[in-house]
């Protein structure tokens, strides 16, 4: 809305041009996400516990957890609004990305917001019943992956980067929908399953968004994807408004969710952020990339899937407890040190994803 009466006035003084350019909106951005955040926090974390929306924690994990239960949750709203706010504020909203991007934001963030509803305020442990959760997740990463495959207009959107080889870029077909499919819900989830500890989960989203930052604006503009031999994908750089919002609501976010937490994201906020860093992964063509700088939350999903299958299949379980983070509590790591550890991990990934924008 800003950034569309910055455009207005510039008719009558050219000063208000500068609202043009995205490096400054980018700041803007994150440091109004910030501050809605830390402003908001600490009313909505009362809120949430006069409403006694409180988490509910297992009995069978690390001990140390108990002492959490009746920390409120659902915070990821506090994050969303953030989110949402600043965009409408500083992003072109005319933007088609944008406006995709947003509508996962909110989409998955309503599918969370009922499961963390049926959890804590009407006390159903199973909360949403995951075959409907699935369902729902599927219906909208479909249709999200339906309406940018027929809306292409260049065959860079949908071609696959394959990082370090500058020369191959696969034209995927419908594929496509294949692909966009798994990266957005398989993201989410995997999010999801990383959101067991203080702060463990926030810290990689916010990196990682901040990496994207990178690679949307120079998917944008035509000088730096030529000169780094990457497609260039006009309007994709409209995207670092949404990724700065990201960082900035997440960083507000850790301000009162760092150890130990005033406040959880819940479901709210874990499946729409992974699902918002996957669109985001399709829309700028870097889903191999994402594997990469995701990597927390892929050995988090893994860690699960290997549990499960190993118990199944031999009746033994491979770790202490799934997901991973667990596993490392239980051998005696306090809680910390399990989280600072992935952060750095996850700094060392995010890393490797941005060389590879130079190394092809």
């Amino acid at each position: 809305m800003l950034f569309w009466l910055a455009q207005w006035l510039t008719q009558y003084e050219s000063g208000f041009n500068v609202i043009s350019y995205i490096t400054l909106r980018a700041i803007l951005s994150t440091l109004t996400a910030l501050l809605i955040a830390i402003l908001i926090g600490p009313k909505m974390i009362a809120w949430l516990k006069r409403m006694q929306i409180g988490q509910t924690v297992r009995d069978d994990g690390p001990q140390t957890h108990l002492a959490k239960s009746g920390t409120p949750t659902m915070g990821g709203v506090l994050i969303l609004a953030a989110i949402l706010t600043s965009c409408l504020l500083w992003a072109d909203l005319t933007n088609k990305y944008v406006l995709v991007t947003l509508f996962v934001v909110v989409s998955f963030g309503i599918l969370g917001f009922v499961d963390d509803y049926r959890k804590v305020v009407r006390k159903d442990p199973n909360g949403l019943i995951a075959r409907w959760k699935y369902f729902w997740q599927s219906i909208i990463a479909i249709g999200v992956a339906f309406f940018l495959y027929s809306t292409t207009t260049m065959a860079a959107e949908t071609s696959l980067i394959v990082p370090f080889f500058k020369d191959v870029l696969p034209q995927l077909g419908l594929f496509y929908l294949v692909l966009s499919y798994f990266v957005i819900v398989g993201t989410s989830n995997a999010v999801n399953l990383t959101d067991g500890l203080d702060g463990l989960a926030i810290v990689p989203v916010i990196l990682v968004a901040g990496a994207f930052a990178i690679f949307a604006y120079a998917t944008g503009n035509i000088n730096f994807s030529s000169y780094l031999h990457i497609p260039f994908i006009p309007m994709t750089s409209e995207l670092v408004i949404v990724c700065t919002a990201i960082v900035g609501a997440g960083l507000g976010f850790l301000w009162f969710n760092t150890y130990p937490a005033q406040v959880f994201m819940g479901d709210v906020g874990s499946l729409s952020l992974g699902a918002t860093l996957g669109v985001l992964a399709v829309l700028v063509r870097q889903e191999i990339v994402l594997f990469i700088m995701g990597g927390i939350f892929v050995a988090e999903t893994l860690s699960v899937i290997l549990q499960v299958w190993s118990f199944k299949t031999r009746g033994k379980r491979i770790f202490r407890m799934a997901p991973i983070h667990h596993h490392f509590e239980l051998k005696g790591w306090p809680e910390p040190r399990v989280i600072v550890r992935f952060w750095i991990i996850s700094l060392i990934l995010v890393l490797v994803g941005l060389a590879t924008l130079k190394l092809r």
